[in-house]
């Protein structure tokens, strides 16, 4: 995967503040993380009901394709980040609504 340079000016212009920029991102990156890890969980909980008798080649490459799968998507990060671009994150400064 190429790295990609990021427009950091565009991003804390959004909420004018870099280190409530890196927050935010990094809250929604841990909201995007465990949405993916879920996801995974419930697609590999089908092989959960079978003995390691009844397991066999297909099996195995039924699970390791859902989890090539997982792996092929982005980083919860770059999701993150790709939101704030899009301006699809939803954030709220505490300290400026109580003024109101």
């Amino acid at each position: 995967m190429a790295i990609k340079t990021v427009d950091i000016d565009t991003l804390v212009g959004q909420t004018g503040n870099l280190f409530e920029t890196v927050a935010i991102l990094s809250k929604r990156a841990r909201q995007v993380a465990i949405r993916m890890k879920s996801d995974l969980d419930t697609s590999l909980a089908y092989f959960e009901g079978f003995d390691p008798e009844l397991e066999d080649a297909k099996f195995q490459e039924e699970q390791r394709q859902i989890s090539m799968e997982h792996e092929a998507l982005p980083k919860p990060t770059q999701i993150a980040i790709d939101e704030m671009f899009n301006s699809e994150v939803y954030y709220r400064d505490p300290a400026i609504e109580s003024l109101k």
